[in-house]
């Protein structure tokens, strides 16, 4: 493996005065994470930018290039997932899998980079499972039992 250890930096890059809301970040807080993991000898690398109702994720595979844009939100009356491609990715529904499933799990619009080759499906299941469990250990992936927020 190329990192036997992950790697994980964590910082507050932006903190200002604000009312409590109930996703554990103030209105104006920033929280940047960055991190690695090898998956079959191959580095994953990961950064979360998470903002009080938004959250942006970059995944890159093997390289630091910024790959496919997907932005994905939770639609009203029905509580159905929207999501659209703003860069590349017009035929390629890894991403916009992912970023639909990333709504779903924590409520909030989410904004997905990644370039996870195509027809690499294990190293998609990986990186999404590596990238929900950094959510859920930072709090943003809610309770099964509550519906997608209003």
């Amino acid at each position: 493996m190329l990192f036997q250890d992950p790697i994980s930096k964590e910082q507050p890059v932006a903190s200002l005065p604000s009312s409590n809301n109930s996703d554990g970040l103030d209105d104006g807080d920033v929280r940047v994470t960055c991190f690695s993991e090898a998956i079959n000898d191959v580095p994953l690398h990961f950064q979360i930018i998470c903002l009080s109702k938004q959250i942006y994720a970059w995944i890159g595979y093997n390289s630091a290039k910024f790959g496919n844009l997907y932005a994905a939100a939770p639609t009203r009356p029905n509580n159905t997932v929207s999501v659209t491609s703003i860069l590349g990715g017009s035929s390629d529904n890894t991403g916009s899998s992912m970023a639909r499933r990333l709504v779903l799990k924590t409520g909030l619009n989410i904004i997905l980079a990644s370039n996870i080759p195509k027809n690499s499906p294990m190293i998609e299941v990986a990186a999404e499972k590596m990238l929900v469990q950094k959510l859920v250990s930072l709090g943003y992936v809610r309770p099964k039992s509550e519906g997608p927020s209003t």
